[in-house]
This record gives structure tokens, sequence and C-alpha cells, in this order.
């Protein structure tokens, strides 16, 4: 008698399908893991798609300002689970003080230097790499220049409105800009993945995730996650991580992965955006696309 399969079974191998489909399909592939509960589900099912190995970099954009315990947690991780290990920075826009914290630039122009520009010359490779050298635990100068051309991105439809117009395979230009209404039909699983070259290609299988998924399939998969997710006796937790300055934790009594589902499932906060917290959303009107047009995550 075959097993029935539950909605996270059926998730789970999609996931796992667009996964694959992006290895075979793109020769210079990385995946942006941002150390928060969606791309470090996305990680454990890249774990899982190639037998416990990540075959490809994880690329991560630092911009100085995450939450301390946010960088101590990705190197744990990244060194008990032997990853491929990259950050990237715009060093200039932090060395010349020309940031939102240091009171020079408003929000949105402060993550268009610190998260697009970054990612755009990390990605293409004309900005220094940082990548980890598990020997000596240090990162150093990655050598490696070569652009990637195909990003894995662990972006959910239910998150924030403009996320909601992606595709699996979703192309940019060679800027990394995205033409919202260019985007190529995905119908009855069908994938196009042969684009012209020098396609930019963002890859998301989380696409049809909700919140929700997300914290179940934590729970069954027992994922470990940073603990700024939980209440520590303040009556508050991080719904959603960014950069320290730009981002405050909700009200929330939840101390550990069931606690949120349980306040997930009663509804006590479908009248609150996820991204509620992230004060950078508010200034670009309450969404994001203004940022991901220019190749924001």
């Amino acid at each position: 008698m075959s097993k029935t399969m539950t909605k996270l079974d059926q998730i789970e191998a999609q996931s796992i399908f667009i996964f694959r489909e992006a290895y075979r399909e793109f020769k210079s592939l990385a995946m942006l893991w941002s150390i928060g509960k969606d791309s470090t589900v996305l990680l454990w099912l890249a774990r899982k798609a190639f037998f416990g190995h990540v075959p490809f970099p994880l690329v991560h954009i630092d911009t100085s300002y995450k939450i301390p315990e946010m960088i101590t947690y990705r190197d744990k991780l990244a060194r008990e689970w032997k990853l491929n290990m990259v950050y990237g920075q715009n060093k200039a826009a932090l060395e010349a003080k020309q940031t939102f914290p240091d009171g020079a630039i408003d929000r949105i122009s402060c993550c268009k230097a610190l998260k697009t520009e970054a990612l755009k010359h990390t990605l293409a490779g004309d900005w220094p790499r940082y990548r980890l050298n598990h020997d000596s635990g240090e990162y150093e100068i990655d050598k490696n220049t070569e652009p990637y051309t195909g990003v894995i991105v662990g972006a959910r439809a239910d998150e924030e409105g403009s996320r909601s117009k992606e595709r699996y395979f979703s192309p940019r230009d060679r800027n990394n800009d995205w033409d919202v209404g260019d985007q190529p039909p995905e119908l009855w699983n069908q994938f196009k993945t042969d684009f012209a070259p020098g396609t930019h290609v963002r890859i998301h299988p989380l696409l049809d995730w909700t919140e929700l998924n997300i914290w179940e399939y934590i729970d069954r998969e027992e994922i470990p996650i940073t603990g700024l997710y939980f209440d520590r006796g303040e009556g508050k937790r991080y719904r959603s991580l960014g950069c320290m300055p730009c981002t405050s934790p909700i009200d929330s009594t939840a101390k550990n992965v069931k606690e949120v589902i349980e306040e997930l499932r009663s509804g006590k906060l479908k009248n609150i955006a996820e991204r509620s917290g992230r004060e950078q959303d508010k200034e670009d009107g309450g969404g994001l696309e203004t940022l991901r047009v220019d190749g924001y995550m």
C-alpha cells in the first residue's frame, strides 16, 4: 500500500526537483543564504537534493549591520556542514560611511548600496569575494572570479507583493535588472530553463511555500535555526531577520518552533505582514518592488 503524500511531502519533492533541474541546466550556480528561516530551509533542501552535499557556493551579502548572532550562526553551520561559504560586501560604501546608520542616506539608498550593489558585483565576480577556508577557519579572498549566472534564492510568493510576481526560473538581464512584465509562463510544471546567453536567472524552489509551511517543515525535519526567532523572556521575537538598525521584533511569547506554529495557526498574525518589522519596506511604499527590480533579493 502506497503512503499518501502530505502537503509538506509534495512541496518538498517539488523543491528538490527544482534544485536538480537548476543544477543540470546552469553551470555557474550559487545559492543565496541570508541566514533566515527561509534560506536555511532552502539549504536543508539542497542537502537533501544532493545527498548531504551542497555542490555549489553559498553566498551571503554581509552589510556589516546584521545582528551579530546571525553571523555566529552562519559560520557555525558552515563549519559543521562543510559548506562552500562565500560572502561579499560593499566595502567602499562602508569605509566612506555612506549608510543609513551613519546618517548619510535614507534606508532605501542604504539597501541599494549595501545589498543590491553588493549582490550584483559579488555575483558578477568584479568585487572581492571572501571564501571560508575550512582548514584555517578564516575567510580569505576567493581566487575564483567567475560570474554566477544561475542563483538559487529562498523567496516565497506569500511573503510580500513583488515576490508573488516571480517564476520558479526567473530571468534577469546582464545587470541583474528584472522586467516584471516579461516573465515566462510556467504551466503544468513545465519550466523554461533555456535562456539567451548572458541572461542571469534567479531560481526560487520555495516559491509556493507559506510561512506556516516553513515552520512546519522546520519542526518535522528538526532544522537548526537561529534563536532570534523565539521569545527569550522579553515578550518579543523576530519574525523576519535583516539589518539590526532597520529590523524590529514583534510582540510574541512563542519560545520554540511548536509555539510559533501554534501562533501562526491561531490567526493572531493574519492581519500583520510578515515583514512588518522591516523598515525599508515601509519606505518603499509597503513593498520591495523598487529594490527588487534593480536586483535586490
